[in-house]
């Protein structure tokens, strides 16, 4: 019994001092790396480490990055990239290691890496043990793993902070919960940046070959910025970057019947929000048209998500929802009902899609479109392989001579997938929301500054942003219960401060609304 007490703690001191050996070995590989970006946020970390790789070899630095996005890869200095390995297809936060010891060996200027963790305790250990970045980019709070971030969006908002550097630098471009990024930036004193969309002109994004957002790239700008790259030629770099295997793309296909569709995969944007903006944004583009399928791919581990993705058809007023993965029903059930008999159940997580696309197509309408959302594993690969074995529909769209002017606007020659990109999808999507919450237009500043780092007060998050917020959402309150303007007013000069608990009515009624509605208090 002495002998076996013996292996074990020789077997101990042998794994204490084989993890501290690891653990040197790790730390020496990130102090080669001088500037270490780490992406993090709900939707758009992918694309945004792209950018911001693309725009920083654009300013000659030598920079690795590495996504984890639909398809995790390893992306050398020269943009040259390959997947990256897992044993048994299985992720681990303990990968990210072999990444920082790999990107080490190249002795790069600038390592831009995707944070792979979900749950807000590892979050913060890759953060602190693992990449220890300089600049850290929270790109937006979104509702997806509610389950682990949780329960609300303010929650996932505290949870993705875990991730700023502490002492560091964050880059954010989310507007709505700007004020709780910049308490945990303060606790953790880590200077938070926000990176203005506005400031990207739509010329600007007209260089992309593929679809982006405003968002992704005034935050690639502002870490180019940071990092001495200058504007034309960190834009420059972000339009030779390669896109992410999953960016917002559509393509045209000919049925075996000979019907024309457009198809829009959306699989990569799988929270209601983001699915909403793209496919809206496609819509007002003239990118895909109505009359308009959704296809909903379902996993038997992500039922959550499936029911999302169900309760906003009535937003996208598809003509048919097809429904395939398993299990069917969590989706189906959380369609409203008027919106139901549209759906087809295609689900059986062991079909092929030889099986059930015949079926699919079968209801669709020659020159329609098929939009695919909710998670793209499973069926929805099936579905991809079976609609990129089509023939391409090179012809151009017909247009009826009764619709000629009214589809011009939509449907131009030369398609320009910006050209109403700044408030279409987001208005469409405000108005669709059962409270909305008004998008205050910040005045810029007189000046541009010299540097972003410099005059934080310039951006959102300060007293004067908080206070114009919440009058906007008293407003907005009062008339949905019935207070006129000077009620609004004087609740806002005299009672505002006292008010600090969600469960009371700011205007002095009785309630049990749980505070969804109530203006945020300071």
């Amino acid at each position: 019994m002495l002998y076996l007490y013996f292996v074990l703690l020789i077997g101990s001191v042998f794994l204490l001092i084989a993890g501290i050996i690891e653990q040197r070995r790790h730390y020496a590989a990130l102090h080669t790396i001088p500037s270490r970006v780490l992406v993090n946020g709900i939707r758009g970390k992918s694309s945004i480490t792209r950018l911001c790789a693309g725009a920083l070899r654009g300013g000659d630095l030598v920079t690795v990055a590495k996504t984890t996005g639909t398809a995790a890869r390893f992306i050398h200095p020269d943009a040259t990239e390959e997947p990256v390995y897992r044993k048994f297809g299985i992720a681990n936060v303990v990968e990210q290691i072999g990444i920082v010891r790999r990107a080490a060996t190249y002795r790069p200027d600038a390592l831009v890496i995707e944070c792979m963790a979900v749950m807000p305790a590892l979050q913060e250990v890759n953060q602190s043990k693992l990449i220890r970045s300089t600049i850290g980019v929270l790109c937006n709070v979104r509702e997806d793993h509610l389950a682990e971030m949780g329960p609300t969006l303010n929650d996932v908002a505290r949870s993705l902070c875990r991730s700023m550097p502490e002492d560091g630098i964050c880059v954010t471009a989310e507007k709505e919960r700007f004020h709780i990024l910049q308490e945990e930036a303060d606790a953790r004193n880590c200077k938070l940046i926000y990176a203005d969309p506005d400031t990207v002109t739509d010329e600007e994004l007209r260089g992309f070959s593929w679809f982006t957002f405003k968002e992704n790239v005034a935050i690639a700008l502002v870490v180019a910025d940071l990092l001495g790259v200058g504007r034309e030629v960190a834009l420059q770099g972000m339009y030779d970057a390669p896109p992410d295997p999953g960016v917002l793309s559509v393509e045209k296909y000919v049925a075996p019947d000979g019907k024309r569709l457009a198809f829009a995969n959306v699989f990569a944007a799988n929270d209601p929000e983001s699915t909403l903006m793209n496919i809206n944004q496609l819509l007002d583009l003239g990118a895909i048209r109505r009359p308009l399928n959704v296809v909903i791919n379902c996993r038997p581990d992500r039922v959550e998500r499936n029911g999302q993705m169900g309760e906003i058809i009535p937003d996208l007023k598809p003509d048919n929802v097809f429904v395939i993965g398993h299990p069917a029903k969590s989706a189906i059930d959380a369609i409203p009902a008027d919106w139901r008999d549209r759906a087809v159940d295609l689900g059986g997580e062991r079909r092929s899609a030889d099986e059930f696309m015949p079926t699919l197509l079968g209801r669709m309408s020659d020159g329609s479109s098929l939009v695919a959302i909710g998670n793209i594993h499973g069926q929805g690969e099936e579905l991809l392989e079976y609609l990129a074995e089509l023939p391409a529909d090179e012809s151009e769209p017909e247009v009826a001579a009764g619709d000629a002017v009214a589809a011009a606007p939509h449907q131009p020659q030369r398609l320009d997938p910006y050209a109403s990109y700044p408030t279409a999808y987001e208005e469409r999507y405000q108005a669709s929301q059962t409270q909305e919450i008004p998008v205050i237009t910040i005045p810029a500043p007189a000046q541009a500054p010299q540097h972003y780092a410099e005059v934080p007060q310039q951006y959102p998050g300060n007293q004067q942003y908080a206070e114009a917020q919440q009058y906007a959402e008293a407003q907005q309150y009062g008339q949905a219960h019935g207070a006129g303007q000077a009620e609004v007013s004087a609740w806002f000069r005299t009672a505002r401060p006292a008010a600090q608990s969600y469960g009371e009515d700011p205007f002095g009624r009785p309630t049990d609304d749980d505070g969804g509605g109530h203006p945020p208090r300071a």
